[in-house]
């Protein structure tokens, strides 16, 4: 979890599309992001490796400015 801080970025991952039948590294990226079940949110800090990660399977998550 990431502390609020006014210094902090922070966006608002959504699974929007099942992990099942997905490559290892896509399924890997969702749980790495804290994401188990279709429609679970997580609120990940704005980073250059959280966004790679996002990226690398942008077609499973949908992604908000939090």
């Amino acid at each position: 979890m990431v502390k609020k801080d006014a210094s902090v970025k922070t966006v608002k991952v959504t699974l929007v599309k099942s992990v099942h039948g997905q490559l290892h590294r896509h399924r890997a990226t969702a749980s790495g992001l804290g994401l188990r079940r279709i429609n679970q949110t997580a609120v990940v800090a704005d980073t250059r490796e959280n966004r790679g990660m996002i990226n690398a399977s942008r077609h499973l998550f949908r992604v908000e400015e939090a």
